[in-house]
């Protein structure tokens, strides 16, 4: 089983990840510990929020931003 996160576009779309890390982890620990420590970078590369998966299921989606 493999964790991983879709990045999403201000507009709802996903977003390329070009620059940004494209990151998988053995655990949803891992992934949720990743996040807390990259979060801002990911805001900073155009990222308005995140999506967690689970292999291909999504497990939740979450603002990288105040709203």
């Amino acid at each position: 089983m493999a964790w991983t996160w879709r990045y999403i576009g201000e507009d709802g779309g996903r977003t390329d990840a070009g620059d940004l890390p494209a990151e998988s982890f053995t655990s949803r620990g891992d992934a949720e510990s990743w996040l807390g420590e990259n979060w801002a970078e990911l805001a900073e590369g155009g990222v308005a929020s995140v999506a967690l998966l689970e292999d291909e299921r999504e497990v939740y989606t979450m603002p990288l931003g105040a709203e």
